[in-house]
């Protein structure tokens, strides 16, 4: 039985699928983005997420700055003003109801579980905190984020930098030692040891591979907590 304060979960193969956000959330934001811009141009936000881009991609007209942020999307790139229209354009897909979260099915109930049990919940993802709002607050099996007492994004620092841990155990308040993390990136995992979290491997495809020196689970309900 371990013994935790806090538990930290990864999204992106720990809570759902790395096909989520590869075939779903990435290419609904890739369709809609011209048609989006078009609608809100004239919007502040927006307006500035375009100015912001055209700096970014040194081209001037709406049109060339929609092409860029396409190609950016194309080859994965991490540009600021692209990650901003993503996040509006998935708030407006979410709320329509033409996005919604998928889970593996042990998640939600575990996090209930953890959570009426006092344990603190936590995200730590690449993704932006607004993002992470967004996938917890509309998943199919409900709103997730009352179980949440927060997020954290790589504003905190990188997630493979155990520097980045000790900031999170910081800024949360609980000793390393009694914060679990909950993630399918062994360089994540080796991050957070380094910093004197526990941390569990998830395998959601099954327990193949070397486990360094990670517990390992195939789902939640099988981690003695």
């Amino acid at each position: 039985m371990m013994t935790v304060d806090a538990v930290v979960l990864d999204i992106e193969g720990t809570t759902t699928s790395v096909a989520f956000a590869t075939e779903v959330l990435y290419p609904h934001a890739r369709e809609r983005l011209p048609n989006y811009v078009r609608r809100h141009r004239n919007e502040p936000e927006v307006a500035a997420i375009m100015d912001e881009a055209r700096d970014a991609g040194g081209v001037w007209n709406d049109e060339a700055v929609v092409v860029r942020m396409c190609h950016w999307m194309e080859r994965d790139q991490k540009v600021t003003p692209l990650k901003d229209l993503q996040e509006l354009i998935w708030e407006e897909g979410y709320r329509n109801g033409e996005l919604m979260t998928p889970l593996y099915a042990d998640v939600a109930p575990a996090m209930r579980n953890w959570h009426a049990r006092g344990l603190r919940l936590y995200i730590y993802s690449s993704g932006s905190v607004h993002a992470q709002r967004l996938i917890y607050g509309h998943t199919v099996a409900g709103d997730l984020t009352p179980l949440l007492s927060g997020y954290f994004d790589t504003r905190i620092g990188h997630k493979r930098a155990a520097d980045s841990y000790r900031r999170i155990a910081e800024a949360i308040g609980v000793p390393p030692q009694r914060i679990l993390f909950l993630s399918d990136v062994r360089e994540e995992l080796d991050a957070a040891r380094e910093a004197e979290w526990q941390t569990v491997w998830m395998m959601r495809a099954g327990l193949a591979g070397p486990a360094a020196a990670h517990r390992r689970a195939t789902r939640f309900d099988r981690i003695p907590l």
